[in-house]
């Protein structure tokens, strides 16, 4: 809790809080213990104070007892925790009536000194029992906390006993009524975890959560067509071999889920992730610099062998058989640089710490010191250049899916010969995207990326051969729908997987270049009046598994659209202007959006999304009116481009936006709905991707031209019109009213994503 607000006040509770929403819930209370503490260092206090100050613990008094009732009640229903949560109920209740009766005015017994009262005369009495109170209040926030998690492995469990009842079904009909139940098991389970994943403080475990439950999302629909085709073709061995590796990867997949809900570990083994490139060179350079501090902090073989030990994790770029070359030989020439470079600084280092005058680095070792920071990050850039360059390429060479598309037509052929050769063609593309996911994971730049590039090396190594099954049996049995089904969950999967890369190397070369790879979540507030109409009238639903995994591959294309649009937003030079706050607002929600189609984020049903579509297509109407205006000054040429731009982008949003007002009743329809409305937020997307670059540009060549000398004319007339044309250019309201509407706040209202 060292960065955390509640370590404004110093109380061992002896628990660690692990979970956004219980540091949330603290931290009001922290705050307004703190105000009494520091009231309490003041001795004398006007009436007005005194008062003040009482009114704070009588506040703080009622809101414990609410609270101790909720705890109660959660104690008489889960026998396990009654006697741990009275105990702690008890412990807040009183603590919470000490600091009503220690702020009390009425309490004071001391006569008055010249016209003031003291108060909180026992300082002993308030630490206690703010101590106490903080400590049973956290405790109690724990304790039910478990609950939660509770709910977790219960539903794990759950879809456990159901797992095992598909896997052992012999007939369709009992498979349906099975995979039925286990379909809405799956449903709960992916909420249940997924606001868990956002409620995680630790981000290395919520990568991991991510992870886990992306797996489980495909395998559900990957579990639905291999069993189908195992059913229809029992003898069928490739059929067999298909349907095992999902059932395991999903074992897999819970058990990862639980150890990171539990907090356990098999045996007791520890989560370690392998050392990356980065990381050991992050450790060499603080070690380098912290040399400045202290000569003596380190023994100089220990900074040797760090930098053997980042030299030699250089090796899966050098002895890579897809590294070029130059870049070989860039790598290596490097490692030799910085191999000299430390050297040099070591004997540097030697001879100041001889010195017996020398207590920090001298003038000599400081340079040294500045040399080898500066040759270990030209190694670093030249790695990253290397692993992002050959993820593009493989990206790009991958666009079309060939080799699936080969073993789709083989296989329907029934031609076991080219769906044999055609499979050593995707296994050498599997390898190299194994090896390409490796390399980003030593240039990742965060842990959390690191544990997403290891999820990526693990799917391309698990999906590869279970094509190459799902296809053997498609060969085996050529005219069967199901293996034909089968064969494209599978390959869709793959594709899928190649979009996450992409998304994962935008990411990272983010984290490189400065940026933050991650997102803030968009969710507007609801208005009043305007769309709670709608919210009432419309039933929420949640998608069953398949549904899901349909809207999913929308959602991908989406997250990449968005990351499309914050590049070209960063190339504005004015990040005040109209456009671009409009633009950041519809990448804002459509990312939201995208969230929801993994069962992430805080759009929870079918209904939040519905009211997010709507929002974002007033958004995207709010920009037409700013293009409108910015078009009134542009020369005909690019007027009739941005006019064309927004005609088509003014009619997207009013579609999106009868669509999603026009109601729906049943599940197919409103599946259809949300199929529809992120279709829809992709056009939107589109377009305004389009048109960002195209008004930078106009922009920029405005300010160009307005830098130079313009034509003669009078000064106030070139006065008045550049006024005009640099508050319509530069997105500046010129009509007089100097505060947005509340209408356009809300639409902009903007919430970190959290519980």
């Amino acid at each position: 809790m060292a960065s955390s607000p509640c370590s404004s006040v110093n109380f061992d509770s002896g628990l660690e809080i692990k979970t956004r929403s219980v540091e949330q819930t603290l931290i009001p209370l922290v705050s307004q213990i703190t105000t009494l503490i520091n009231h309490k260092d003041k001795p004398k206090k006007s009436e007005r104070t005194q008062q003040a100050i009482q009114r704070v613990g009588q506040a703080v008094s009622v809101a414990v007892g609410r609270f101790v009732a909720v705890g109660e009640a959660i104690a008489v229903e889960n026998e396990e925790l009654k006697e741990e949560m009275g105990m702690a109920c008890f412990e807040a209740r009183r603590a919470g009536d000490a600091i009503a009766q220690l702020t009390d005015v009425g309490t004071v017994v001391t006569p008055p000194v010249d016209g003031r009262t003291t108060v909180f005369s026992d300082r002993t009495g308030m630490v206690k029992a703010a101590r106490m109170l903080l400590s049973s209040v956290t405790k109690v926030l724990v304790l039910a906390d478990r609950i939660v998690i509770k709910q977790i492995i219960t539903s794990r469990n759950k879809v456990l006993v159901t797992l095992e009842q598909l896997e052992r079904v012999s007939t369709f009909q009992e498979f349906v009524q099975i995979f039925s139940q286990f379909g809405n098991q799956m449903v709960e389970f992916a909420h249940l975890t997924g606001d868990r994943q956002n409620d995680l403080k630790d981000e290395n475990k919520k990568a991991r959560m991510a992870a886990a439950r992306a797996v489980l999302e495909k395998c559900t629909m990957m579990l639905l067509t291999a069993s189908k085709t195992c059913l229809r073709h029992p003898d069928c061995e490739s059929a067999r071999i298909n349907k095992d590796a999902v059932f395991h990867r999903m074992r897999f997949a819970l058990e990862q889920v639980m150890e990171i809900v539990t907090d356990a570990r098999p045996c007791g083994e520890t989560k370690v992730l392998p050392l990356s490139i980065y990381t050991g060179i992050k450790d060499f350079k603080s070690n380098v610099e912290g040399l400045r501090e202290g000569l003596y902090l380190l023994p100089h073989q220990a900074l040797s062998g760090q930098l053997e030990a980042v030299v030699e994790r250089t090796e899966d770029f050098t002895d890579s058989a897809y590294t070029s070359h130059e870049h070989r030989e860039g790598i290596l020439q490097l490692c030799q640089l910085v191999r000299q470079d430390t050297d040099q600084l070591i004997t540097a280092w030697m001879e100041a710490k001889q010195s017996l005058n020398a207590k920090e680095a001298t003038e000599e070792m400081e340079l040294s010191i500045l040399k080898t920071c500066q040759s270990v990050y030209e190694l670093r850039r030249e790695l990253h250049k290397v692993a992002v360059g050959r993820a593009a390429d493989q990206l790009k060479l991958h666009t079309e899916h060939l080799p699936l598309r080969a073993l789709k037509a083989s296989g329907g052929e029934g031609n076991l010969e080219a769906v044999a050769e055609y499979a050593r063609t995707l296994g050498e593309q599997k390898e190299q995207l194994v090896e390409t996911c490796r390399l980003l994971c030593h240039v990742s730049g965060t842990e959390p990326l690191e544990i997403t590039c290891i999820h990526a090396e693990e799917t391309f190594h698990v999906i590869g051969p279970q094509i190459i099954s799902a296809a053997q049996t498609l060969a085996l049995h050529p005219s069967s729908k199901i293996a034909k089904e089968n064969l494209d969950v599978f390959c869709e999967a793959w594709e899928s997987q190649l979009c996450d890369m992409a998304v994962l190397l935008r990411e990272i070369n983010d984290v490189f270049e400065g940026r933050r790879g991650d997102k803030r979540a968009y969710v507007s507030l609801p208005r009043p009046g305007k769309h709670s109409a709608n919210l009432k009238t419309v039933k929420a639903v949640k998608l069953d598994a398949e549904e899901q995994s349909t809207i999913a591959k929308l959602g991908l294309e989406l997250r990449l659209l968005t990351s499309d649009m914050d590049t070209e937003v960063e190339k504005w030079e004015d990040q005040e202007h109209d456009i671009v706050r409009q633009g950041q607002s519809l990448s804002s929600m459509a990312y939201s959006m995208y969230l929801f189609t993994r069962g992430e984020g805080l759009l929870k049903t079918t209904t939040d999304l519905f009211h997010q579509a709507e929002v974002l297509s007033e958004e995207g109407l709010q920009l037409c009116s700013s293009l409108h205006t910015f078009s009134t000054q542009l020369m005909d040429e690019e007027k009739v481009v941005v006019l064309s731009e927004m005609e088509k982008l003014m009619g997207l949003c009013q579609q999106l936006q009868m669509g999603v007002r026009t109601p729906v009743q049943g599940k197919t329809a409103t599946f259809q709905k949300v199929d529809s409305s992120i279709q829809n937020t992709r056009a939107i997307i589109t377009v305004v991707i389009y048109l960002l670059p195209v008004c930078n540009k106009i922009v920029r060549k405005y300010k160009s031209e307005r830098s130079s000398l313009g034509s003669p004319q009078s000064w106030r007339d070139r006065q008045s019109s550049t006024a005009v044309k640099d508050d319509v250019l530069n997105g500046k309201n010129s009509n007089g009213f100097g505060v947005k509407s509340l209408e356009q706040h809300m639409a902009n209202l903007t919430f970190l994503e959290s519980k």
